[in-house]
């Protein structure tokens, strides 16, 4: 299949406007993904009455069931590092479908949230649904802040499922 969406057109905009890069994700980044998997867990257990050592394996086993599930159900989704200058901020999962762009997952370390690289990001993304004529869906959870985000650019809820909202843009 044709790419929809490849890794010059993201890059593109994320150098012009944040001298970002995005590079395949590899083994030695796993210390990285598990640390940023753990930061967009971190309130949610903060009110749950583990000890940091059962916190510890929680988050372990909950990443990497989730790094297998997505490396096993999306085989031909791209997989990315964002990073500047070397140092590593966040991912971007990302699967082109035949008639969707789904955004797999996007985080960012917190120290780089707020600063419009999401948001760049997202715009990046939805320019190629427009060009493609395809829509971008992501599932956010009911509680994530970013759900603000999604909605400001035009996403809209598309169906429910747990504790999800599956939303969606259309060209």
């Amino acid at each position: 299949m044709a790419s929809l969406l490849s890794i010059s057109t993201i890059e593109r905009e994320l150098l012009v406007n944040h001298d970002l890069v995005l590079r395949a994700i590899t083994e030695a980044d796993q210390s990285f993904l598990f640390q940023l998997y753990a930061c967009t867990r971190k309130e949610e257990l903060a009110i749950v009455p583990w000890s940091e050592e059962q916190k510890q394996t929680f988050l372990e086993f909950q990443f990497n069931a989730q790094h297998t599930f997505y490396q096993s159900q999306f085989k031909d989704a791209h997989f990315w590092v964002i990073e500047s200058a070397g140092v590593s901020l966040g991912r971007l999962y990302l699967d082109q479908r035949t008639d969707e762009i789904r955004i797999i997952d996007i985080a960012l370390m917190p120290a780089y949230r707020e600063r419009g690289i999401g948001t760049t990001l997202l715009k990046a993304i939805l320019a190629a649904g427009r060009t493609n004529k395809h829509p971008v869906t992501i599932h956010v959870e009911r509680n994530n802040r970013a759900l603000n985000l999604y909605r400001r650019l035009g996403f809209t809820q598309r169906g429910e499922e747990s504790v999800y909202y599956l939303m969606e843009w259309a060209p």
